[in-house]
């Protein structure tokens, strides 16, 4: 079963940036779509981008569109999340999950995901 370790995660002010990474074990992670979730506390986990395996489909929560690029970056086996422009609302605990499958309507849905890193804390905060 493939492991997933998130990293990157920080205390950042608003405006400012971070790349989140996700790194897999044992396994090639091109195999995989990969999909970033966030949850913040008393709140439920929120979609906010997705990877194709191929890396030629990407899809972003309205929230983060035009701030967050996900990328991935095969010969490090590793999937990025580029994030600018942070705002205090985006801080969370960040996941990146990987599935097999997924439609263009539930590839930002966390029941289309079996297996799921730790998660890293990103606050964002002044």
């Amino acid at each position: 079963q493939v492991q997933l370790v998130e990293s990157g995660g920080g205390l950042v002010q608003p405006g400012g940036s971070l790349r989140l990474s996700c790194a897999a074990s044992w396994y090639t992670l091109a195999d995989y779509a990969i999909g970033w979730f966030r949850q913040a506390p008393g709140k439920e986990r929120e979609g906010v981008s997705y990877i194709s395996a191929t890396g030629l489909s990407t899809i972003y929560a309205d929230s983060v569109k035009g701030r967050f690029t996900i990328s991935r970056d095969d010969a490090k086996n590793t999937v990025l999340l580029q994030m600018n422009s942070l705002r205090p609302e985006d801080t969370a605990v960040y996941y990146c999950a990987a599935t097999q499958y997924c439609s263009s309507r539930d590839c930002l849905a966390s029941y289309r995901y079996r297996t799921w890193g730790q998660g890293t804390q990103v606050t964002v905060s002044s």
